[in-house]
């Protein structure tokens, strides 16, 4: 005899396989869907007890808010966007922050989209589309210039942003940035201390920010010393490896090369020590490195390079905490981050 469902299976299998709400939770939880609606959105006059319970269960049965009825009701989309500039320079540069980001928004409504950027200038009409068609509530962003077309434009339509990067505006904006300054300072400080007289640097793009705080810190060291330098014009942070070897190696022919090199970064250092190499340069005898490190890379691979990290971990959670906490409503003013550099060597005191 064939075997026919019951109104109480087919009820029971419609369910299994429709889409959890929130009276699906209420019925796990025994609560009103008022309780539960409040609770998922961390609502702070709810029980801390009962939002974990009511989370709990949510995850269990895989609810999903509807995004859009919730864009409907509340106006918000609850993304942040990222709109990275990649660059191989800086090794793992976009994993890390992303994975400090995820962590920050561990545990909240809000998901994180990345928004590719592969122009040169700032990209301000991204950043006007991202506003226009309300793609996100908040937003992101890293390579800063003195006056951000971004910054100006986002100031002016107060929208909620962190940048990594500082900028030159006098409105205060939320940002967390890495003291190049004391960077470029306190590595020039250290190859002077080993006896090193003639200094060199690879600084970054001339229209970011922090090429600014890195050529002030490292030409305050050079100055306080009295040392000869010199900063190579046909070179940056965003230079091919090839035409930075090409570079070291051409310079080393010529007379009086320099002795002490400061590189911005992982890449730029393996290939300025290439170039020497190849033009019988020692390091540790006729040179000395510091370099910037985000990675383990300089120093499972060459431990004889001095380095001073960035964590770029930290500064992606801390982007994302700053960024909820403007979105909340605090003042920008109280949401700047200036992140100390971490030298693998004890720095001189004054």
């Amino acid at each position: 005899m064939p075997k026919t469902d019951t109104p109480t299976s087919q009820e029971g299998r419609r369910r299994k396989s429709a889409k959890p709400t929130l009276r699906t939770i209420a019925e796990l939880t025994g609560l009103a869907v008022t309780t539960v609606s409040r609770a998922l959105a961390d609502d702070p006059l709810i029980n801390i007890d009962t939002r974990r319970r009511i989370h709990q269960a949510a995850a269990d049965v895989g609810y999903m808010p509807d995004r859009a009825a919730q864009r409907l009701k509340t106006g918000r989309t609850n993304v942040v966007g990222v709109l990275l500039d990649p660059h191989e320079e800086i090794l793992g540069f976009g994993t890390s922050l992303m994975l400090g980001l995820t962590q920050a928004l561990a545990g909240t409504p809000y998901h994180l989209i990345v928004m590719p950027s592969f122009v040169k200038s700032s990209n301000a009409e991204a950043v006007d589309y991202i506003i226009r068609n309300n793609l996100a509530d908040g937003l992101i962003f890293t390579r800063t210039e003195p006056l951000d077309p971004r910054v100006r434009l986002l100031i002016e339509k107060d929208f909620p942003f962190v940048t990594h990067g500082r900028s030159e505006f006098s409105t205060p904006h939320p940002y967390v940035d890495f003291d190049s300054f004391a960077f470029a300072y306190e590595a020039a400080r250290r190859l002077l201390a080993k006896g090193r007289s003639r200094l060199t640097i690879i600084l970054p793009p001339r229209n970011l920010t922090f090429s600014q705080h890195m050529r002030h810190g490292f030409m305050t060291a050079i100055r306080e010393a009295g040392a000869s330098f010199e900063i190579p014009e046909d070179l940056d942070l965003d230079s091919p490896a090839g035409a930075i070897r090409n570079h070291f190696r051409e310079r080393a022919a010529l007379s009086d090369p320099p002795d002490g090199l400061i590189c911005p970064g992982e890449v730029s250092a393996l290939a300025a020590l290439a170039g020497l190499g190849e033009a019988g340069l020692t390091l540790g005898r006729e040179f000395d490195m510091v370099a910037k490190q985000t990675s383990r890379l300089l120093s499972d691979i060459q431990p004889g390079i001095e380095t001073i990290y960035e964590d770029l971990t930290a500064a992606g959670e801390e982007l994302g905490k700053l960024l909820l906490r403007r979105i909340r409503g605090e003042a920008a003013d109280t949401l700047q981050i200036l992140q100390p550099p971490q030298p693998s060597f004890e720095t001189i005191a004054d």
